[in-house]
């Protein structure tokens, strides 16, 4: 399954409830404060993300197997956990940035 979670678009502009990621040295106004699930992000010039998440926009999907949707694919971010409840992953497709994000709630 793939069902369509968020669109994440970097920019330059100071956003209300930005979250900050200090590892990643970015800021993320985050999709779940917006109506139609777009994710702000904006980076520090010294950011280790991966210059094409800086200036492009990518879509992200939720999916049950992160590893089979990323099977054979170009790995922009190979699979990691933020936290508890998510594993994610980048791949690029078509020129264009994917994230997938796994969540593992518990039962």
């Amino acid at each position: 399954m793939r069902k369509l979670h968020h669109i994440g678009i970097p920019g330059k502009k100071i956003r209300a409830r930005e979250y900050y990621y200090s590892d990643l040295k970015m800021y993320s106004s985050g999709f779940n404060n917006h109506a139609h699930s777009i994710e702000w992000l904006r980076f520090e010039a010294d950011s280790p993300m991966p210059p094409i998440i800086k200036v492009m926009p990518h879509l992200a999907y939720i999916v049950d197997e992160i590893e089979l949707e990323i099977e054979g694919k170009e790995i922009l971010i190979p699979p990691n956990s933020p936290n508890d409840a998510i594993i994610m992953a980048f791949i690029i497709e078509n020129g264009l940035p994917i994230e997938f994000l796994q969540f593992n709630y518990p039962d």
